[in-house]
C-alpha cells in the first residue's frame, strides 16, 4: 500500500490550499488550533480536517 510521510502530506495539502485560495474557492487556510488538524475556511466558516481529509476535500473542491 502506498504511504506518504506526514511532512510530505502537509506540503501537498498546503500547495492544494494555496491553489484553491488563489482560485477563490476558499478564503483561508493554515495549521489548525488542534494538533494534527488543518484549518480551511470555506463559505466563511473555518473547518478543521485531518491532513488526509483536507487533501481529499481540496482535491474534490477543485474538480468542480
Amino acid at each position: 500500500m502506498y504511504s506518504i510521510s506526514k511532512a510530505a502530506l502537509k506540503e501537498e495539502v498546503e500547495k492544494l490550499a494555496e491553489k484553491a485560495f488563489h482560485q477563490r474557492l476558499i478564503s483561508g487556510y493554515g495549521d489548525g488550533e488542534f494538533p494534527n488538524k488543518y484549518q480551511i475556511v470555506y463559505e466563511g466558516k473555518p473547518r478543521h480536517f485531518s491532513l488526509e481529509h483536507a487533501r481529499i476535500f481540496l482535491e474534490e473542491l477543485m474538480q468542480w
